[in-house]
């Protein structure tokens, strides 16, 4: 390596060398918020934000390198950015994450561990296995796996059911119509027959509904609820469903994308009795977890599952490697090169604890039900129903659904407040999902005066 090289992160003189940088990249990013003004979102919309980070990036590989450039797009970057760590930024499933966690990830990037062989990866390697064992235990499981996110878990959690199908012919999967789009998604992509869509008119799965679509199916049918919608935080009937789909012969995938946190919580998991009886349940950290994407997993109820996972590649994990003790990584995933997201979940879990975690997400459900209270209290918003997590649904009384959707629009363009959209019932509701516990009652009452201020006379 040539003196005039920049140092490698891992290295021993990295590592120094990443200290400055810190500093530039922490100055950048509060630069960037005030540069925001101090909003969830920067103003202007899609136009003016492209224009401004085309301007701040000028041309992408330059003869000669820019030593401003961390400063200059990071500050850029912070600029155009939906901060979730603002209160009124409450669209999305979108978390502000912990410190600690974040902290944690910076550590996996310099490090640059690879979950594809132990060789790459020796640390990383068992503490997955420890915390994937311990969160499977949570749930009742037999393993877990590791994922991106809600669309791989739930696209792994087909996949199994198709490879470990008891019955000739192929896989019918069985959905409510309030279950997430990935499954109708990861349905197509593995080349299974079109799904069973059943209508949800209460916003959840009913077992009558079910065991009318179920009656004349042939089997294997993979039935899936869900344990938090993504428009109003809906909780399906879990043991009803077990019930019918052991009566049925049907296997049973548990969406829990999102409501899958409220294990973490004394007070709210009896909110997910019934789980423990899915054969796959998905779960995702970054959500009510407030880790940095991606932070998910799939759990299997039978751990000989994951065995249709199994794949040989001589370079990663040779007969004799494994055969002398080297664990062999590539069936614990469809990916081959994999990040070791474990690290911030483990520094998650044992930094907070039960109790840590607990208290968050009480608090965040609290804010909902709070903020539902306003709505329903205030004579000029309409309240969907109280909330079942964190996702409340409101909308000025009177206004028109074309007026809704203008209201957000038009608060998203000034980057003032990020509010969300669902329409459960066929009108359109805003949606907000409250997932900030430093967020307040006088945040949402601000909130409330802001969509208000923009609903029309």
């Amino acid at each position: 390596m040539s003196a005039s090289a920049p140092p490698l992160a891992s290295g021993a003189g990295g590592r120094h060398a990443l200290r400055p940088l810190l500093d530039t990249v922490l100055d950048a990013l509060q630069e960037g918020a005030e540069a925001r003004g101090g909003g969830p979102l920067p103003a202007g919309g899609p136009q003016a934000v492209a224009a401004h980070v085309r301007a701040t990036l000028g041309e992408v590989l330059p003869r000669h390198g820019d030593p401003d450039a961390l400063h200059t797009l990071v500050r850029a970057f912070a600029a155009g950015a939906a901060d979730p760590a603002d209160p009124l930024c409450a669209a999305h499933l979108h978390c502000p994450p912990l410190a600690v966690a974040t902290a944690a990830d910076l550590a996996v990037s310099a490090l640059n561990p690879s979950l594809d062989s132990w060789d790459q990866a020796p640390a990383a390697s068992a503490l997955e296995t420890l915390v994937t064992r311990a969160l499977a235990d949570e749930l009742h499981a037999g393993d877990a796996l590791v994922t991106t996110g809600g669309t791989e878990s739930n696209q792994l959690a087909l996949l199994l059911a198709r490879e470990t199908r008891h019955a000739p012919g192929p896989l019918r999967l069985v959905c409510g119509a309030n279950a997430h789009h990935s499954l109708r998604r990861a349905a197509w992509l593995l080349g299974l027959p079109e799904p069973v869509v059943v209508p949800t008119p209460a916003g959840i799965l009913a077992p009558a509904a079910l065991d009318d679509a179920l009656t004349p199916l042939p089997r294997p049918v993979l039935v899936t609820a869900t344990a938090g919608t993504t428009d109003a935080g809906l909780i399906d009937p879990l043991p009803d469903l077990a019930d019918l789909c052991a009566a049925r012969g049907a296997r049973l995938h548990v969406d829990a994308a999102y409501g899958g946190g409220l294990l973490f919580s004394d007070r709210h998991r009896d909110r997910l009795h019934g789980l423990d009886r899915a054969h796959t349940v998905t779960l995702d950290l970054h959500k009510l977890g407030w880790q940095p994407v991606a932070a998910g997993l799939l759990a299997v109820r039978d751990a000989t599952d994951l065995a249709v996972l199994a794949h040989h590649a001589d370079y990663l994990n040779a007969d004799d490697d494994t055969a002398a003790g080297l664990p062999d990584l590539l069936g614990r995933s469809l990916r081959t090169t994999r990040r070791p997201d474990i690290l911030k979940i483990a520094v998650t879990l044992r930094t907070l604890g039960r109790e840590g975690l607990g208290a968050l997400i009480a608090q965040v459900c609290a804010l909902a039900a709070g903020f539902a209270a306003l709505v329903d209290m205030h004579p000029g918003f309409e309240l969907y129903a109280p909330p079942t997590i964190s996702t409340v649904l409101f909308r000025p009384t009177g206004a028109t659904d074309a007026a809704v959707a203008d209201i957000r629009r038009g608060l998203l363009h000034d980057g003032r407040a990020v509010l969300g959209r669902a329409a459960p019932d066929g009108r359109l509701w805003l949606k907000a999902t409250l997932l900030n516990p430093h967020t307040r009652p006088a945040d949402l009452a601000a909130l409330l005066k802001l969509v208000e201020g923009n609903t029309p006379s």
